[in-house]
């Protein structure tokens, strides 16, 4: 693993809407605390909540952001995501493109 793709980091993280996602994202990118935010509407989420087993329609946010700034992004998305339990998981890069890669560190800065 590169030292360009091991300071890079992605972040998932589920909403109920695609408006809040797209609120998060806006929140996360003009801090600087990401490099770039997709919004997959659309996903069925099956997962135990309480006891019960439950289902429901989400959006998948795919956060692409550096490893310095992780900590402040998953702060940023707690305290304003409308769930009490958010879903915040953080991926390391094994490898990528060296251009995306150095683009995804200076859009991170």
């Amino acid at each position: 693993m590169s030292s360009v793709a091991a300071a890079a980091v992605v972040l998932l993280c589920t909403t109920p809407t695609p408006a809040a996602a797209r609120r998060l994202g806006r929140c996360l990118l003009t801090r600087h605390l990401a490099a770039c935010v997709s919004c997959l509407p659309g996903a069925e989420s099956h997962y135990w909540w309480k006891g019960r087993l439950e289902r429901a329609r989400e959006t998948l946010m795919i956060i692409k952001t550096s490893r310095a700034r992780l900590a402040e992004a998953m702060r940023c998305l707690a305290d304003a995501h409308p769930y009490t339990v958010p879903e915040l998981l953080a991926l390391p890069v094994a490898a990528g493109g060296r251009p995306y890669l150095r683009w995804l560190q200076h859009a991170c800065r």
